[in-house]
């Protein structure tokens, strides 16, 4: 492919399904009818729906071919010893099982290893996974480098984990009170950020020195793998496949929502090396979510995903992929509107804070800005701020807010054009010519942990 700034669509679309934007008036009952929380809305009613790219991209026509192809034995189906191969190709792990989703194996990972008071650290835990640790009584840190928390700087590998404050962190808790260390690629949390391979090695090397097991939470790994391609030294060269491979070799084992990067609809694995851990992991497995070779999913889910997991590796997609956050996070910055840079993988985070400074972040400024895009353009993406992070800590009992508030658009595979997010990029300009009249909210209702999928709210 010739080389573009924003490359066109690597693929012809071949079925499509239509979209309606409603009335204004009826987008605002609908916010009221869902307590302002975009998660309890109808999809019927968005127009443009970045809420995320879990699950919710276009399977290729290799990908539907391959469902027909589901064998649907209880118990050793073709399906599954054809991603077994996949899996084994693509990440090199001795031992592999299939979930229904990434957060069951973060479940069943959390349920093996994780006891009350003890310490997970990683660079930056997204949702589910910081939520599975806590619901063991075990405690999430995170240790990202400070540069992560600073939008406007262009470090190219926003993701690494701070070396420094790793082995600080082991030094001071111990083998005995961190049962396993994780990163996580790229980091979700903090903006699609990728890692590099150099601080993946030193990463592993920390833990490994202490006899710590190494996960990684590998839901993007080909958007990562990619950015180690364009960014860091001596891999231009290199094939995804081959970057993926070293990554993972410097690991014990993985959890993957298969929902992003092999591009399928449902599905998620988990991955190690140790014998003894894996049966663990079968047991567990057997009791949440089924026969260890089929993992709550369908046959042709399986087939779906042995497809995606290649296809997602595929250089001219991932330039494509890539290049469509680029090009909306050009839109945006060209009309004064901050996003986190330098732009990340699965979506544009736009700095809510910086628009709305006078929205406290008790008052969730990028709820805020969420709702006001719902409102101007049917258009649904997600807070990642105070909603989704603020926790209370039981040592001071103290509330503490993260570092940023981020409106995420994440972008669908394979879904959305380039006429969809130059619609977006006006939405959100309209916004920001009327942002100092906008307000904050209040919960009306927040179950204590992953209170943002079912909160409601009311304006201030």
């Amino acid at each position: 492919m010739t080389s573009h700034p924003y490359p066109p669509e690597p693929f012809r679309i071949k079925v499509v399904e239509p979209i309606r934007l409603i009335s204004r008036e009826e987008r605002e009952a609908a916010l009221k009818d869902a307590g302002y929380n975009l998660f309890l809305m109808k999809a019927e009613d968005m127009f443009v729906d970045l809420l995320t790219d879990s699950g919710t991209g276009a399977m290729s026509h290799e990908q539907w071919a391959a469902l027909m192809r589901g064998d649907e034995s209880y118990a050793g189906a073709r399906s599954y010893h054809r991603l077994k191969n996949a899996v084994e190709d693509v990440f090199g792990f001795k031992h592999f099982a299939p979930t229904h989703q990434g957060r069951a194996a973060e479940n069943i990972l959390a349920a093996c290893l994780v006891k009350p008071g003890q310490w997970v650290p990683s660079n930056m835990h997204f949702d589910t996974t910081d939520a599975n640790i806590r619901a063991r009584h075990g405690r999430p840190a995170n240790l990202v480098i400070d540069e992560a928390h600073d939008p406007e700087n262009r470090h190219p590998f926003k993701g690494n984990m701070d070396i420094n404050k790793l082995k600080a962190f082991v030094a001071k808790y111990g083998r005995e009170q961190i049962p396993l260390g994780m990163i996580t690629v790229t980091n979700n949390a903090g903006g699609g950020q990728p890692v590099s391979m150099e601080n993946l090695k030193a990463v592993s090397q920390v833990y490994h020195e202490h006899g710590i097991p190494f996960f990684i939470d590998s839901a993007r790994y080909a958007e990562n793998a990619y950015f180690i391609k364009q960014r860091e030294p001596g891999y231009a060269n290199r094939s995804v496949k081959e970057i993926a491979h070293e990554m993972f070799s410097l690991a014990d084992g993985m959890t993957m929502s298969a929902k992003k990067d092999a591009i399928v609809n449902i599905g998620g694995l988990i991955c190690m090396n140790d014998d003894t851990l894996f049966q663990n992991v079968k047991n567990e497995l057997i009791l949440r979510e089924g026969f260890p070779t089929y993992g709550g999913l369908a046959g042709r889910d399986l087939d779906a995903m042995a497809v995606g997991l290649y296809e997602g590796l595929d250089e001219d997609y991932l330039r494509y992929r890539l290049g469509q956050t680029a090009y909306l996070a050009s839109r945006l910055n060209e009309a004064g509107i901050p996003t986190l840079q330098p732009t990340g993988g699965h979506g544009v985070y736009v700095n809510a804070g910086a628009i709305f400074p006078h929205i406290p972040n008790y008052e969730f400024p990028a709820q805020a800005l969420a709702v006001e895009l719902y409102r101007e353009g049917g258009i649904r993406g997600v807070e990642i701020g105070s909603v989704m992070f603020a926790c209370l800590d039981p040592e001071d009992n103290k509330w503490h807010y993260p570092a940023l508030e981020l409106l995420r658009l994440a972008i669908p595979r394979r879904t959305y054009t380039q006429s969809h997010l130059d619609y977006v990029a006006d939405c959100l300009i309209a916004i920001k010519s009327r942002s100092s009249k906008v307000k904050g909210y209040k919960f009306t209702y927040a179950p204590e942990l992953l209170r943002h999928f079912t909160a409601r709210f009311e304006p201030l």
